[in-house]
């Protein structure tokens, strides 16, 4: 009776397998934070404000200590949000003037899908909305494939609006 020779991987499968098993590791690593910064907190509240901000505000709201700035019948916020439970936190910052969004930017996005409402043509959808009982009174486009990011930015821009009205 004769043994069965082992099998042998030939070079190129090896290296195949190589390539593959490594990719895939870089794949998933990649997956575990899909974070792009468009913009820090700080720089977003200097240019709100032309350069120094006002100092630092804080308030309770619904049980959290919130900080915002307030200068020249302007206020900013910097909120975080999900858009789905299980999904991470995005930043954004909103100024309001005169009961009106004024400025509204994504400063951190966190997800694998939906970036797109950190673009400026979805961002200026939001410019000149106001509160609308507990949404905002202006029609925003959905984004195909980014329904629940764009929910988001709709209610941290009314989010922006209430917090402003209870500031003043």
């Amino acid at each position: 009776m004769t043994m069965p020779q082992p099998r042998r991987r030939s070079l190129l499968r090896a290296a195949a397998s190589f390539f593959v098993l490594g990719l895939g590791g870089r794949l998933a690593r990649a997956g575990e934070s899909v974070w792009t910064t468009y913009q820090t907190p700080e720089a977003f509240i200097q240019e709100a404000f032309g350069g120094a901000p006002p100092p630092v505000k804080a308030m309770d709201y619904e049980g959290k200590k919130l900080r915002y700035w307030k200068a020249n019948g302007r206020s900013a916020w910097i909120l975080d949000d999900l858009g789905k439970p299980g999904y991470q936190l995005t930043t954004a910052g909103f100024v309001v003037k005169g009961g009106a969004i004024e400025i509204a930017k994504v400063l951190v996005y966190r997800e694998s899908r939906g970036e797109q409402v950190a673009d400026a043509s979805f961002l200026k959808q939001l410019l000149g909305a106001k509160l609308a009982g507990a949404t905002i009174d202006k029609h925003v486009d959905n984004i195909s494939g980014a329904t629940l990011s764009v929910q988001m930015m709709q209610r941290m821009a009314a989010t922006a609006l209430k917090l402003d009205a209870i500031a003043a």
